[in-house]
This record gives structure tokens, C-alpha cells and sequence, in this order.
């Protein structure tokens, strides 16, 4: 039968962490933990203890507990087999599996623990602590002192899993072992001397002092680093180093050394508020770059100060209202590149204040673009501001449909070529009702009224682009009508679903090509614009012409396979001169035949097919291929496209192409695995006359392998550039990763 004893004037130290059945073992030892107090305590210094027996030694002053001896102080629960005060000696003296809780919910293990008459101290052999935050600590011995550091000595640290998915126990990925370990639980910080790190149980080079964080809490220290070798910067290593300015602050500072040029320094800046958070970093550096990007020999320039800034930032003002940015920014057309941060062509820079309820919409742009193409002239470059969009939707309009009012303006300016205004209004609705046999018909209604003006229109290379100097107006109307008529029956195992649809859409003759282009140029009949009211993409220019449009949707479900495919066509029904150019496959009264397949089957090959047949001999004008083959372990990615649509050289937006693309990753075993991928540029002059491809250039790729596991990224990356952009050199690159849960990472 137990028995329940207060004592007071008594503290139980149990934050100190008790240990393990033998030195360095990391394993949990099967031992319950302690259950929640039965009854709170009275007071802070009281202690409620209980076990199924209690022996008091009159003469010799000792009180022995055992048999499930259980202790409560406040937060903290002791469970052991036996405990024994002498309070002659003072000492206390606990055996026999066991198990600390603390309020701050580490779990310490062990079999016995001394402490001092105060209660507050004390010393502990072969000990273990399961750490509240992940990770654990194990040592030879170990002791506690007032303000609760624990000094271990001939200790070991993980953070890895111990056991496998099966419980069955295992060696962790890494640990550190180390002469001294200081865990200062107020600091949530690990502090080491005579330390080394095991990694796979083979030990490493012996380290420096140092501490490391445990938990998930922002603080100052060492991240991880990296290494790398190119051919143009030669070998490089990359120390970041955190300065933690508050729990929802962080600076890191990563200065970058390279054996063939000079130093670069890279800072990031982060943090969270109350409204949202914000981040921004940048690169800085000086070594010589290449104006001259075209020539195959470029000379270099003189030393220059080159570098690249990235920001962005998002703000939840009110529940309607937001504000976010972003911002990127390179010093020259090849900063990038030459140091693999990124191979973007474009760098956009956006501010957006926007509002949006449930049936309103409102928003404030602005949009500054940075050109890295070689050929391209930065002065020609758009800086739209203001954007300015206001949506309001009727969910109930006229005739019980619904109806989008919108007004829109737009600025856009170069320091050297086209500015352009706008502004319109527009008005739209529709309607959806179901027939008694089936079909779904949509009514649609659209009409806007826009104002332009256009100065130095000449400075806009192509054309068909510029629109007229000066003021213009415009206005755009549309009626449509839309019919489906899905049928539904068996297939084989499962069910299909094949859905006729036609459009009509009656528009009259508008005076488009007085209108400037900016936001419409890219266009290209494909299956995702085949039945809009508008195929042109933007609002510069809109389809003028009246037409049927007509295709067909199939769908069969069967078990464990996805078939899903769609078809069509349009035919323009007025016979004045089309305003879409050659090769868009929409210039003559008949489109191009445009379409889709997608084929799924269970989780294993995903296959997505699309297509543009030339309506006069069927050649195949856009050929697109997508396919994921494998598991999300071990798969293949295959990619290839091939535009061949004819179009003049000079439509920038326009141009031919033809590449595949390749990627894979195999896994060898649970943790390991094998990576790859490339791209293939297949265009030959043919395709595009401007192009230096000779049918078959490789682009890059890349080759490598990985470990990773829940505490541990171990791989080697061997990535080769096959073209030269002035100082971007072609050329082989190797990057090795390694990052240590707790330790930068």
C-alpha cells in the first residue's frame, strides 16, 4: 500500500538531468515516465512524495522510500526504484531506473543521482537527457549546479534518431563527442571543448571550442558552409554567420573567398511583424566584367564595383487590405550568371497595394523591368506606374445572371523609347442555364470603352506594335453564346464522358492597329484560349471578328487509369484581313487545330500532350510533351518542345524554337539517392535564322548524388554550362553540401 509524505522546507532539484545505463549511450531506456501530480503542491519549497513503502531510521536519521518512489515539485517529477535522505549527512541519494521530468520538458534518465543537503545540486553518473526541443545528451558524468548548467564530462550530443521507423535501435547519422559539454538550458545553447564529430560513427578532424543552439529559437552563430569549384571563379568557400537582433529579427553575413578572383560579401536581412514580414540581401563584389557580350573572345573591362539586390516584403494591413513588394536588381547583364545565382532573363521589381472583399477588388501597381538579354537595350525597357484596377461583381444581375463591372488605368515609360497611357471601362455578363436535355448554354454580353495616347511611337522597332502618335479611342463590343452537351455511359471497367461544345462570338470591325501593343504581343492559339471571348492575351488588343469556334472534351475514369482529352477549331465567318500575323495559326478564316491529352495511370506516369496541327496540311506547328514517370523517391522527367510556326524573325516575342529537357533521381537506398538533369537546345537555322544552335547543343546539366535524413544533407553536384555571356564563362562547376540539424541548418 503507498503512502503519500509533504515535506517542507525542501527543494528537489529535478531540472537536473540524471543519466543513462552505460557512458555515451544515446538509446531511451524503457522506463515509464513519471504521471502528472495527483494533487498540486501547497507551496513552492514543498515536496509530495509517495512510494509503496517508507522506512524512518530513528537513530541513524534516514528515511527510505522504495517501490515506485514518486516526487513532485511544482513542474518538475521524479520517478526512481528507491530514494535514501540521510539527514545526518545530508545527502539524497535516488537508484534504480531513473526518469526526470522538468517544467521545461526535458527528460533526463539514469540509475542513481547524489545531491547535497540543499537539494538544489548534485552529480550523476551515466546519464542521459532527451532534450524538450530534439536532440539528446549522453555522459560519463555529469553535475548540476544553483542556476541549472549541467557540465558533463566525456559526453556525446545528436539531434538524429536513435531508432529506426520499426524502433529498432540505431547508430545516429553524426554526433558530437567532447571532453566537456556545458548545457545551459536558460540559453537554450550547447557549449563544447575537445570536441569531434562522428559522422556515420567515423570520427572527423578535432574542433575549435564552440556551442550550438538546441531548438527551433533564433540565434547568433555559425551556419553552415558551402564549397565550390568553377572553372571561372575557381574554388570557393562561403561561411554565413547569423546575427540574431531579436526572435523575429535575423542579419546574416556570408563573406565568400575565391582563389581566381576577388572576395564577395553577401548579406540577408529578415523579420516578421505584427502585419507581416519583409526580406531583403544582396551581393557585392569587385572584378572585372565584359561589356562585350556577343564576341566569342570578350574583353574584359577594368575592375568594377559589381553586385545584385533581392527584397520582397508582404503586409496584411487590415483583412481586406495588403501591401507587398519585391525587388531585384543586378549591376550588369552577366553578375548573375558568372556567379550561378540565378539564370533569370528578366528581373521585375513590383509594388501592389491591393483590397479585396468578398464581391470588390481594387489594386495599385507598379512594375520596373531589368533586362539580362544580350541583345536587348535596357532604355527600351517598360517602368508601368501606376497600374490602377478596380473590379466590382454582381453575383445576381440583370436576368439572374452576373455581371463584372472593371476600370483600369496604365502608365508606362522608357528613358529612351515608347511611353504609352491607357485607360478603359468595361461591363460584362453572363448568364448559365441547363436545358430540359442536357446542354449547359452560357449568354455572354461584353463592351469597354478605351483612351490611349502614344509619344515618340517611332522609337518601337516592330510595327505592328507602336500604334499611333497622339490621343486614340476605341470601342469594344462582343455578344456569345457557349453550348456543352456532355454525355456520360460505361467503359470497359469504368465511365466516360464525351462533351461536344460550341461558340459563337459576334464582335464588330475596331481599330485595333491604331492602338500602341505592349500587353499583347506573345499570342499563340493553344488549347487554354481556343473558346476565350479574347484569345490575345493582355488588353492592347482584342479580337475583332465574328466566328464559331467548335471542339470536344473526352474524359474516361477506369480503375487506377486517367484519360482526359480535348480538341478544336474556329472558323472566322467575316472575310476581311485577319489582324493576327503569320504562324500564329489563326490569320486565315480557319484556325489551326489545337488539342490536349493528358493520361494518368495510378501515381506512377503522369503524361501531358499538347499540340497545334496546321489546318491545311496538318504539320505540326507546337509540339509539347511533359511526362513523370516513377515515384516521388525514384523518378524520370522528360520534357521536349518544338514551335514551329513560321513566324518573321522580328516579332521578339514570337520566335521558333525546338529543346528537351531531362531529369531524374534514383533512390539507391532509404537515405541515398542519384540526381541528373539537362537541357538540350534542338533549334537548327531553320527554325530561327538567328540562332547560333546547330541542331543538337547541349544548354547545361548537372550530376550528382545525395544522403539525406532527418538530421543530415550530405552531396556532391557537378553542374557544366555549355555557353559563353562575356565574363560567364562555360565550363564545370562542383558544389558540396553538408548541413548538420542544430548546426546552420
Amino acid at each position: 500500500m503507498k503512502r503519500s509524505l509533504f515535506l517542507a522546507s525542501c527543494v528537489l532539484p529535478f531540472a537536473c538531468s540524471v543519466g543513462a545505463a552505460r557512458a555515451q549511450d544515446l538509446q531511451t531506456p524503457d522506463v515509464a515516465l513519471p504521471p502528472p501530480s495527483p494533487a498540486p503542491t501547497v507551496s513552492d519549497d514543498q515536496v509530495q512524495f509517495s512510494a509503496d513503502s517508507l522506512d524512518y531510521d530513528v537513530n541513524g536519521e534516514i528515511v527510505t522510500a522504495t517501490g515506485d518512489v514518486r516526487m513532485y515539485r511544482t513542474g518538475d517529477r521524479l520517478r526512481a526504484d528507491k530514494v535514501v535522505w540521510n539527514r545526518k549527512t545530508g545527502k539524497v541519494m535516488a537508484s534504480g531506473s531513473i526518469v526526470v521530468t522538468n517544467p521545461g520538458g526535458d527528460t533526463a534518465y539514469g540509475d542513481s543521482i547524489e545531491l547535497t543537503d540543499s537539494l538544489k545540486d548534485g552529480m550523476i553518473d551515466n546519464m542521459l537527457i532527451v532534450l524538450e526541443h530534439g536532440g539528446r545528451l549522453a555522459a560519463r558524468k555529469g553535475t548540476r549546479a544553483l542556476d541549472e548548467t549541467v557540465t558533463m564530462e566525456d559526453a556525446a550530443y545528436t539531434p538524429c534518431a536513435v531508432a529506426t521507423a520499426s524502433g529498432c535501435p540505431k547508430e545516429p547519422s553524426w554526433k558530437i563527442t567532447a571532453v566537456r559539454v556545458t548545457y545551459r538550458p536558460d540559453k537554450q545553447r550547447i557549449y563544447y571543448k575537445g570536441a569531434r564529430i562522428n559522422v556515420f560513427g567515423l570520427p572527423t578532424l578535432p574542433l575549435p571550442a564552440f556551442s550550438n543552439p538546441v531548438g527551433g529559437g533564433n540565434q547568433s552563430g555559425l551556419l553552415g558552409p558551402d564549397f565550390r569549384y568553377d572553372r571561372v571563379n575557381g574554388f570557393e568557400f562561403a561561411q554565413p554567420y547569423n546575427v540574431a537582433l531579436g526572435p523575429n529579427r535575423s542579419l546574416i553575413v556570408t563573406p565568400m573567398l575565391f582563389t581566381a578572383t576577388a572576395p564577395m560579401l553577401h548579406t540577408d536581412f529578415s523579420a516578421l511583424t505584427d502585419l507581416g514580414a519583409y526580406r531583403i540581401g544582396g551581393y557585392v563584389t569587385v572584378s572585372r566584367r565584359s561589356d562585350d557580350l556577343q564576341s566569342a573572345t570578350p574583353v574584359p573591362t577594368e575592375n568594377a564595383l559589381r553586385g545584385y539586390v533581392d527584397g520582397v516584403a508582404r503586409f496584411q494591413l487590415s483583412p481586406n487590405w495588403s501591401l507587398s513588394g519585391s525587388l531585384r536588381y543586378a549591376s550588369d547583364k552577366t553578375f548573375l550568371r558568372r556567379y550561378d545565382i540565378s539564370r533569370d532573363a528578366r528581373l521585375r521589381s513590383n509594388v501592389s497595394l491591393e483590397r479585396i472583399s468578398q464581391n470588390a477588388y481594387f489594386a495599385v501597381n507598379g512594375w520596373y523591368v531589368q533586362t539580362l538579354r544580350v541583345n536587348d537595350k535596357q532604355s527600351l525597357q517598360p517602368i508601368a506606374l501606376p497600374e490602377i484596377d478596380w473590379r466590382y461583381r454582381f453575383d445576381d444581375g440583370i436576368l439572374g445572371g452576373k455581371v463584372q463591372l472593371q476600370a483600369n488605368s496604365l502608365a508606362i515609360s522608357r528613358t529612351a523609347g515608347q511611353d504609352t497611357q491607357r485607360a478603359f471601362a468595361s461591363f460584362k455578363w453572363d448568364l448559365r442555364r441547363l436545358t430540359p436535355w442536357g446542354q449547359e448554354v452560357t449568354f455572354t454580353a461584353f463592351g469597354r470603352g478605351d483612351v490611349y495616347h502614344a509619344s515618340d511611337v517611332g522609337a518601337t522597332g516592330v510595327a505592328s506594335y507602336r500604334g499611333l502618335e497622339g490621343w486614340q479611342t476605341r470601342a469594344i463590343g462582343a455578344l456569345a453564346v457557349d453550348v456543352k452537351w456532355p454525355f456520360i455511359g460505361s467503359f470497359l471497367s469504368g465511365t466516360q464522358r464525351f462533351t461536344p461544345r460550341v461558340q459563337i462570338v459576334a464582335s464588330p470591325h475596331i481599330a485595333n492597329i491604331n492602338i500602341p501593343n505592349e500587353d499583347a504581343r506573345a499570342i499563340d492559339l493553344e488549347d487554354s484560349n481556343l473558346f476565350e471571348l479574347n484569345r490575345f492575351p493582355g488588353y492592347d488588343r482584342f479580337e475583332d471578328s465574328s466566328r464559331v469556334t467548335y471542339g470536344a472534351d473526352w474524359a474516361v475514369d477506369l480503375p487506377g487509369i486517367a484519360i482526359n482529352a480535348n480538341i478544336g477549331q474556329s472558323y472566322r465567318l467575316d472575310s476581311r484581313p485577319s489582324l493576327f500575323l503569320n504562324g500564329t495559326g489563326l490569320t486565315d478564316r480557319f484556325s489551326d487545330i489545337v488539342g490536349r491529352t493528358e493520361i494518368r495511370f495510378h501515381d506512377f506516369v503522369s503524361l501531358t500532350h499538347r499540340y497545334r496541327l496546321d489546318k491545311n496540311n496538318l504539320t505540326v506547328r507546337r509540339n509539347e510533351v511533359d511526362a513523370t514517370i516513377g515515384s516521388r523517391s525514384t523518378y524520370l522527367l522528360l520534357g521536349y518542345l518544338r514551335l514551329n510556326r513560321d513566324i518573321t524573325p522580328i516579332l521578339e516575342d514570337l520566335q521558333d524554337r525546338e529543346e528537351a529537357r531531362i531529369g531524374g533521381r534514383v533512390q539507391i537506398r532509404r537515405f541515398w539517392s542519384v540526381f541528373g538533369s539537362t537541357v538540350i537546345d534542338l533549334t537548327d537555322r531553320r527554325e530561327d535564322p538567328l540562332s547560333l544552335a546547330d541542331g543538337f547543343s547541349p544548354v547545361r546539366h548537372r550530376l550528382g548524388f545525395q544522403y539525406e535524413d532527418d538530421c543530415l544533407r550530405l552531396g556532391l553536384t557537378w553542374k557544366r554550362d555549355y555557353q559563353n555571356t562575356g565574363d560567364a564563362q562555360r565550363g564545370n562547376s562542383y558544389l558540396l553540401t553538408l548541413a548538420f540539424k542544430n548546426l546552420g541548418r
